[in-house]
């Protein structure tokens, strides 16, 4: 079978450090006709079903903690049965949406998941937050940054467990060797190209975005 993705748009809310914020996430999945594992859980647990029909979901990977991102993480495990992967330096993060919940299993830097014939390849990227992770796909020419990376910049550095230097050196060390053709898929926004980032990474390093 076809490896393929499937992708919604899903909106709610972000809240760290005392503020609350409207935002619309993309959610991911990728597998194929069988099975597949869902990218993050934003908001909206019936829209990502939706997006799984009746296949097998072997996990819930989480590129990082941030509660849009991981809200409905328990709620989706529990519906569909899989285990929720989480780097564990997000944990901070985690405990503060879910404290009576731990993740089942810890991501880490270059592991290897299997789904549908194909595989994530994971790449621990701190610096939007301390456990975030990147999946590249190779077989689809695909890396899923969460919000390491957009196609307007790296991801946002200016709250809590952030750090605008260690995400540029995520970004310069673990993504931009990638093939410049790789479609960056983010968390939230327009997709981008490993190409177009190169051209434009320099820029946004010396003006600090």
């Amino acid at each position: 079978m076809t490896l393929r993705i499937d992708h919604a748009v899903t909106s709610g809310t972000f809240s760290l450090d005392g503020q609350t914020f409207d935002v619309d996430n993309n959610a991911w999945v990728v597998g194929d006709d069988s099975e597949c594992v869902v990218l993050d859980a934003p908001h909206d647990v019936a829209a990502i079903r939706g997006l799984v029909g009746d296949r097998t979901v072997r996990a819930v990977l989480c590129t990082h903690a941030h509660d849009d991102h991981v809200r409905k993480a328990p709620e989706l495990a529990d519906a569909v049965g899989a285990p929720i992967h989480l780097h564990p330096d997000d944990r901070v993060l985690w405990d503060m949406t879910h404290p009576d919940r731990k993740p089942d299993r810890e991501l880490t830097d270059g592991e290897v998941i299997e789904v549908g014939g194909g595989e994530l390849r994971v790449l621990h990227t701190p610096g939007h937050a301390p456990g975030a992770v990147c999946f590249h796909v190779p077989g689809l020419g695909v890396v899923f940054t969460g919000d390491t990376l957009f196609a307007g910049g790296p991801g946002a550095t200016g709250r809590s467990y952030s750090d605008f230097g260690v995400i540029t050196d995520s970004i310069r060390d673990r993504l931009l060797p990638l093939p410049p053709e790789t479609e960056v898929r983010p968390g939230h926004g327009e997709s981008t190209t490993i190409g177009e980032v190169r051209g434009q990474f320099d820029e946004w390093v010396a003006r600090g975005h």
